[in-house]
């Protein structure tokens, strides 16, 4: 990784962050900078709606590079988020092989097994040694995959890299960003948390989350948002299956804004709330 592009401290990433739009309390900009720097992978876990998955995408964007991202979701495995070998283009070269009759087991064996008929996933073109950049590799939302799978991260996490039986291992040539999120709708388990550096991303305060609302949605009124602000805090502090995030206040502003409001009333609300 190229450092001369990395923030020089905690105050310039906080501030090249705030120039792409996202506003991070020192704690995140601290986990950030650390992780940066160290090149350690970044663990954000949190409610949903408070911008952990933001955070990556604001990353590559503001390092230039290109961002990769892995969804994960239940039944995901090693074929769908390192790779898979395209066994339909294997199967035309068997067949090709056994009408020339030129190449003897062992050569049409190593032919098979190599890169030109592996397909890349996430993980494996984050560490492709031919990038060009190091990428922001988003891992997002781990906590929705299977338990088993976060034995397939540990060696992309500790070494940046990923051993395919059949060709060897994949090393980056530098280190990619990697940044992972999680709801905690279960627990990660501690081997990947290790290899990370942690850092819980709470809801905003009511001061940071009117600045949000100022720079995400500059076109709404100052007293619209600061009873949009009072309105989502209180809400946080009721006994809701399901907390607003930051998320969801953005799009409600952006939601009254466009239905030109100019204050918030029991008819507004009760029109448009349940829409965001």
């Amino acid at each position: 990784m190229n450092v001369t592009d990395l923030p020089t401290g905690i105050d310039d990433t906080a501030a090249r962050l705030r120039a792409h739009g996202y506003l991070a309390d020192r704690q995140l900009a601290t986990a950030l900078y650390l992780a940066l720097r160290l090149q350690r992978p970044l663990f954000l876990e949190g409610e949903p709606g408070t911008g952990k998955t933001e955070i990556a995408k604001t990353v590559a964007a503001m390092l230039e590079r290109p961002l990769i991202r892995l969804q994960c979701h239940e039944g995901l495995d090693l074929a769908g988020a390192a790779y898979e070998w395209n066994y339909p283009r294997q199967m035309i070269e068997i067949r090709l092989a056994e009408r020339d009759a030129g190449a003897t087991r062992e050569q049409l064996a190593a032919d098979l097994f190599s890169p030109r008929f592996l397909t890349q996933r996430a993980l494996l073109q984050a560490i492709d040694p031919a990038q060009p950049l190091p990428p922001v590799l988003l891992i997002d939302e781990l906590d929705r995959a299977d338990e088993p799978f976060e034995a397939y991260l540990l060696e992309v996490l500790s070494d940046f890299q990923i051993t395919i039986p059949e060709l060897g291992t994949v090393k980056a040539a530098a280190p990619p960003i990697v940044v992972l999120t999680s709801n905690r709708t279960r627990e990660v388990h501690d081997a990947v948390k290790r290899r990370c550096l942690y850092h819980w991303v709470g809801f905003p305060d009511a001061d940071r989350e009117l600045a949000i609302l100022r720079q995400r949605v500059p076109g709404a009124s100052e007293a619209l948002s600061r009873q949009i602000v009072a309105f989502i805090q209180a809400l946080r502090g009721a006994d809701l299956f399901k907390l607003p995030g930051i998320a969801e206040t953005i799009e409600w502003s952006r939601a009254l804004l466009e239905l030109d409001a100019l204050q918030l009333d029991p008819e507004t609300v009760n029109n448009t709330l349940a829409c965001c």
